[in-house]
């Protein structure tokens, strides 16, 4: 049996990589392609937080430019969160997978709140947990979440995996074909080159802590196992 590279991670998905080629809600293959990959890593231990965004049901910052109260947008976007961290949820402990949901917006009717140390717990007892509801705070995003929970949990690497793009680039591939692909970069590469990657936020909080970030495409079956086992896929993003 392969040997995985990290024991512990976080592994990030977009709101628009739910949606797969939809656009929109929720895309029940790309659900089932994602809970059966995490199934597969079941078996080597390795211990999955993730951290799910809510772009496929609502966006807080175009909303709040059409003239919606910034804090409430993004209110909202922490509840669409919530509702991609119960689909994951369902996909998973329907494939026999014990996952655990937890909220910075306290809604015990649905999820547990979120607690550092019983985060840690479930963790070490094998169970998959969903972080949602991102920091509990407005002007937040769902990559500075990523960010923060992987410092607090102390995952060994941020897995972003994206719906869209493979790597990161010099420019959108999807406006230009000739942009160029990094393979590898430093964080502070991500700031001064203004990549798009994540926020500056979550951008910090990885390199101050020292967190190396993995950022590959979601589309091809199989690249979170590769990730996590160490395969070179997208590109990794570290400290200097």
């Amino acid at each position: 049996m392969d040997t995985p590279k990290y024991k512990r991670v976080v592994l990030k998905l977009s709101g628009e990589a739910l949606a797969g080629n939809k656009g929109y809600g929720i895309d029940a293959d790309v659900l089932r392609s994602i809970a059966e990959q995490m199934r597969e890593l079941s078996k080597y231990r390795v211990e999955i937080a993730v951290v799910v965004g809510g772009g496929n049901i609502w966006r807080g910052a175009p909303a709040s430019k059409m003239g919606m109260d910034r804090a409430t947008a993004d209110y909202m976007g922490m509840l669409a969160t919530v509702i991609n961290a119960l689909a994951l949820q369902d996909a998973l402990e329907g494939m026999a997978v014990d996952t655990r949901v937890q909220t910075a917006i306290e809604m015990r009717q649905v999820a547990e709140p979120y607690i550092r140390r019983r985060a840690i717990r479930h963790l070490e007892k094998g169970r998959v947990v969903i972080f949602a509801a991102g920091t509990g705070n407005p002007y937040f995003s769902t990559d500075t979440t990523a960010a923060l929970r992987a410092a607090e949990i102390e995952a060994e690497v941020i897995l972003l995996a994206k719906g869209k793009v493979d790597a990161v680039y010099d420019a959108d591939p999807l406006v230009e074909p000739n942009a160029n692909r990094y393979t590898e970069l430093e964080y502070i590469d991500l700031l001064n080159k203004n990549l798009g990657v994540m926020d500056a936020t979550a951008a910090s909080l990885c390199m101050d802590n020292k967190i190396p970030l993995i950022v590959f495409g979601l589309n091809t079956s199989g690249n979170i196992k590769k990730a996590i086992m160490g395969e070179k896929i997208g590109t990794l993003v570290k400290g200097q």
